[in-house]
């Protein structure tokens, strides 16, 4: 079975030489920096990831030959070699930037929860968890849903100890 599978990789691997739309060609400057940025390790592991597939792949690798010794996808290789092309060596190994996620709680919704947090626990409790000042303010339509760790973190940057 395991020759039968190999045998079937190696086919397709044949075939996606022939159907590459994207070839990388580096050049010597190109290899030494991607060379470099492997060898300093200290880039995020996704980046030298790629790094290692356009080496790879400028040297005549196959794709689905680059996914298994990296244990990535051949699909992960394919977008690498296109993103090449598309955007250039920075912008394959570089991340874009995402934007920021809206916060959870503006001003009024912060305080709330905090005055709720100083204030006295619900009745048969010592003090108030995170669970419950998560349910407490969802439970009173201060927001939709918020999870005790988002609730945890609000607390945190405004030094409230609630343990």
């Amino acid at each position: 079975m395991r020759q039968v599978f190999g045998k079937l990789i190696e086919v397709l691997a044949t075939v996606s030489i022939m159907a590459k739309k994207y070839t990388v060609n580096l050049s010597n400057e190109e290899v030494e920096k991607l060379r470099s940025l492997i060898k300093t390790g200290k880039s995020k592991a996704r980046t030298i990831t790629r790094a290692h597939i356009l080496l790879m792949a400028s040297e005549g690798e196959t794709d689905a030959t680059i996914a298994d010794r990296l244990r990535v996808s051949v699909s992960t290789v394919e977008r690498t070699r296109a993103k090449l092309i598309k955007s250039g060596i920075e912008g394959t190994l570089n991340d874009r930037p995402h934007p920021p996620k809206p916060r959870k709680l503006d001003g009024f919704k912060e305080a709330f929860l905090i005055a709720t947090a100083c204030s006295k626990p619900p009745n048969g409790r010592t003090r108030w968890t995170l669970k419950l000042l998560a349910d407490r303010i969802v439970r009173i339509e201060i927001v939709d849903s918020i999870s005790y760790e988002t609730v945890r973190s609000y607390l945190k940057k405004t030094m409230s100890n609630r343990g």
